[in-house]
């Protein structure tokens, strides 16, 4: 029988399991962060946990904050079992579990009053945030917008906010009253430049308020440039079983993850930080290269197994680069137009870097789904696909496996698989995708028209029109294996 995880039951888990070798009560909290996900656990959590086991760091704990309904249910499973976490790395040819501990408290989600007194706390000098690529409020141009309804609302009424934003500023602003330094905003999302963007979100939420003020954290608070990396699939109960049968561990939010795990960094912290380039984090003095190599080749890559794998009914990830046309699709695609938009990155092979990919995403044991891959299109591709088309139009290169990735989505978003199943909403502005992927059947410009918030002027750009038009038609015509296959062998779509 399984042993419920909680402080009082770590020395009944298996040898074999990873234990803190902290006590809780050496631990006080340095970190606040926003978005207590899967991710968080298996990689910024991860980290501060290697670190604290080092007997360093212990006053960098974390607190859990959220600002959505939904995060009061991730409360109340960590609160019982005492906001620890089971990760089990899984590879090919090896898996393992630890308990992570580094987290110690998580404020009562969408409870501003309070969130704002724990920001304003002295102690906290770090607030970080995993809230998704959509969570920014960003436009076609990845311009943050001041319009959008929640950041009007917030403007409006900023001692009474509702995102995180907002909530930000009035800890900021709580902190200057009071005599306290502005603590440091490490956004851990993958997002290009997350820094500045979340440094943008913040200042043009202030703005809306307080302009001085605005103009106040713009040059005093500190929002370091990122790029984080580690495959985290979402739980489901699959994940809870392995965790039970495997690990006789019952962990009501177990997190699942591969071995590989990154973490670059500037090194920007006036409050100072933990010493994490102890336990593998590299502080480096610019991000961007790193950053883009990732984004680029890692979620690109993503984004283009992700739709022709949803619509050929393909569940796992590790399937989909079983599928010989889905694989050689990646490989063209990565060496003839990801790796070619990507400058020199110190230290490193980007060749060699998109054959690490290649490798991550074929790991059989993850359990990484299609599914999750094909999550928020509308939010992901402006961020991950779009960009390259644009570079690729600048330099002249080849847009052609670009514009066919961006047909892939379009044909997804129809709602029904290639075998005619129902493709369940996936995506928060599913219905407008529905409805604009269908009037596309017919008209394949109107879903880059329709869709001015993720193409912008792309939309009326000649030669993606076309390529996206061809590509769109052909996979309706022909179907995706056919469109793959002339893709591959270099033949027109």
């Amino acid at each position: 029988m399984a042993t419920p995880l909680s402080l009082n039951t770590l020395d009944q888990l298996a040898e074999t399991i990873g234990k803190p070798s902290y006590a809780r009560a050496d631990l006080s909290a340095g970190i606040l962060h926003f978005g207590v996900g899967n991710f968080h656990r298996a990689h910024q959590a991860t980290y501060l946990h290697q670190l604290f086991n080092q007997g360093k760091g212990h006053d960098w704990a974390i607190v859990g904050a959220g600002v959505m309904e939904g995060d009061k249910r991730a409360r109340d499973v960590l609160a019982a079992q005492d906001w620890l976490t089971t990760l089990v790395e899984q590879e090919a040819d090896h898996s393992g579990a630890q308990i992570i501990g580094s987290m110690v408290d998580y404020v009562e989600p969408a409870n501003a009053a309070a969130i704002i007194d724990k920001l304003a706390d002295p102690a906290i000098r770090i607030v970080s945030t995993t809230i998704t690529e959509g969570g920014y409020f960003l436009d076609a141009t990845d311009t943050f917008d001041p319009a959008h309804p929640a950041i009007a609302y917030d403007g409006a009424n900023p001692d009474a906010p509702k995102t995180v934003f907002g909530m930000i500023v009035a800890g900021l602003k709580r902190r200057v009253a009071e005599g306290t330094a502005p603590f440091t905003v490490m956004c851990c999302d993958n997002i290009p430049h997350n820094g500045k963007v979340t440094r943008n979100a913040v200042v043009g939420t202030a703005k809306l308020s307080d302009p001085a003020f605005a103009q106040w954290i713009y040059e005093n608070v500190a929002f370091p440039n990122s790029m984080v990396d580690r495959i985290t699939p979402a739980t489901s109960d699959r994940e809870r079983q392995i965790a039970a049968d495997e690990y006789g561990i019952q962990d009501g939010w177990p997190v699942f993850c591969e071995g590989f795990i990154q973490w670059v960094m500037e090194d920007n912290f006036p409050l100072g930080r933990p010493a994490l380039e102890e336990v593998g984090v590299e502080f480096v003095n610019d991000v961007a290269p790193f950053e883009l190599m990732k984004l680029r080749i890692l979620n690109g890559g993503h984004a283009a197994i992700a739709y022709p794998g949803g619509l050929l009914d393909i569940h796992f990830v590790h399937e989909a680069m079983e599928h010989p046309l889905i694989r050689a699709y990646l490989a063209k695609l990565t060496e003839e137009e990801f790796i070619p938009g990507v400058p020199p990155v110190p230290n490193t092979d980007v060749n060699d870097y998109g054959k690490l990919i290649e490798r991550r995403f074929s790991n059989p044991k993850i359990g990484d789904t299609i599914r999750r891959l094909c999550l928020d299109g509308s939010n992901r591709q402006p961020k991950f696909i779009v960009p390259q088309i644009r570079d690729a139009i600048a330099r002249g290169g080849s847009i052609r496996g670009l514009a066919l990735e961006s047909a892939l989505w379009c044909r997804y978003c129809y709602g029904t698989s290639e075998s005619g199943a129902e493709i369940a909403p996936n995506d928060p502005n599913w219905d407008m995708l529905v409805a604009t992927s269908q009037a596309a059947k017919a008209n394949p410009q109107a879903w880059l028209d329709g869709l001015s918030n993720v193409y912008g002027d792309l939309a009326g750009n000649e030669d993606f029109a076309t390529a996206f038009s061809v590509a769109l038609n052909a996979l309706w015509q022909d179907g995706t294996a056919a469109v793959l296959t002339r893709y591959v062998e270099g033949q027109p779509l």
